[in-house]
């Protein structure tokens, strides 16, 4: 099988190497790609929201199957353009995706689906923002409808802090704040059903302690021991499986992976949002678990044939990710910097580095080229030794300025 995996990021380097190790993958691509996709496949310059030029690539490179790791990509409709060549494309077509590109389609799917979620006004007024935030109070969860790179949620207890945020989008979801726990849990769909992957968590905020503002994540870890008993197949039952049926009996077959952020309040498991894609970084500790080859499954959904009793198998143990974040991310980060001490960090034992913002620069020097810079990931028989290895091997890592949390994975 070749396969091509669209992207730049960490996601799209642990979607790589989990391709990389599959048997069945016989070429591997990616585009745009980076330094550290370079090292298991063939990188490609592509614009990736250009849907005529992925499937010109897609066709010049002879590839069975491509992987849209982005949602930019898939909001803009590569899915749809690659199917329409008779390409197999893993990825929700632009209708589907509708789901992450606008937080309010993605309320109404779930209201018709009688998914169980946050209440929620959209606002596109002021004033329509200002009645919403007082009938939600503290504190205040007001979400960008658009794609805003896991940025566009200001959590806050300062009202006018989430009144200059909803004056700041042209439509906003304001709805009431989610106690308890967050969960992640990804599923393999392929129009028809889904099956799901092994739960994670993720570390929204900047800083230790939940401080700071929200990021793309600073960190994630598999599995929870604290999950309830039962929690994936409730999630299966009450909101992938009725969002599928939702989006199908609307003729948008969602084909890819359905993303579920999930809050577990006292009032039982409810949806933070839906992505249409791989979370970033929980994919990178996920994918480090799976035993199942990658490839198969994935073309599997996006040729319409998950088998219907299909049980993946999981690598036993744990894994810790730890992003290693450039100088003053998320506001405005660094780029340029020169990063050393990768090979270290790849010495350590049952620990290794994901290339997530990075680039050459003139001179061939790896540099900082984003925001969240690397994915450091640990592995281990359990979540204490996975997180040692993670942080150890993060040690070793230097790049001027760079931050990361201390506390990721950090269990009670």
């Amino acid at each position: 099988m070749r396969v091509l995996v669209l992207g730049t990021g960490g996601r799209e380097h642990a979607l790589a190497r989990a391709l990389h190790r599959d048997p069945s993958v016989t070429a591997l691509h990616c585009a745009p790609g980076n330094p550290g996709t370079a090292e298991v496949a063939v990188n490609h310059a592509i614009d990736m929201l250009n849907p005529t030029g992925v499937v010109e690539l897609a066709q010049r490179l002879a590839v069975d199957l491509v992987v849209v790791g982005p949602e930019a990509p898939l909001v803009a409709g590569v899915g749809d353009a690659l199917r329409e060549a008779g390409l197999a494309c893993f990825g929700p077509d632009k209708a589907a995706a509708r789901i992450e590109g606008s937080k309010a389609f993605a309320k109404e799917i779930m209201e018709a689906a009688g998914v169980p979620t946050a209440r929620a006004h959209v606002c596109e007024t002021l004033s329509q923002a200002e009645a919403a935030l007082a009938e939600f109070s503290a504190p205040y969860v007001v979400k960008d409808d658009g794609l805003a790179a896991g940025k566009g949620v200001v959590v806050t207890n300062d009202l006018g802090e989430a009144l200059k945020h909803a004056e700041a989008c042209d439509r906003v979801v304001i709805e009431e704040y989610l106690d308890g726990p967050e969960v992640s849990l990804f599923a393999l769909c392929d129009g028809q059903d889904a099956v799901p992957l092994v739960p994670a968590q993720d570390f929204k905020r900047a800083y230790d302690g939940g401080a700071g503002p929200n990021t793309g994540g600073m960190g994630a870890y598999t599995p929870l021991p604290w999950a309830p008993p039962g929690l994936v197949e409730e999630v299966m039952d009450t909101v992938v499986r009725p969002t599928v049926n939702e989006l199908r009996r609307r003729e948008t077959p969602y084909v890819g992976v359905l993303y579920a952020g999930l809050a577990l309040t006292s009032r039982g498991v409810r949806v933070i949002e839906f992505n249409a894609r791989f979370g970033d970084p929980e994919t990178q500790v996920v994918l480090d678990r799976l035993a199942t080859p990658l490839g198969g499954l994935l073309q599997a959904c996006a040729l319409g044939g998950l088998p219907a009793d299909l049980e993946l198998a999981w690598r036993p143990g744990a894994a810790v990710t730890v992003v290693v974040a450039a100088e003053n991310y998320p506001a405005s980060p660094a780029k340029g910097d020169v990063i050393s001490g990768l090979d270290a960090a790849n010495a350590v034992p049952d620990a290794y580095v994901l290339h997530a913002g990075t680039a050459l620069n003139a001179e061939g020097e790896l540099v900082s080229a984003g925001g969240r810079v690397l994915n450091v990931v640990g592995s281990g028989p359990d979540v204490a030794s996975a997180r040692a290895a993670a942080y150890e091997a993060a040690s070793k890592v230097e790049l001027r300025g760079s931050h990361h949390r201390s506390d990721i994975a950090l269990l009670d």
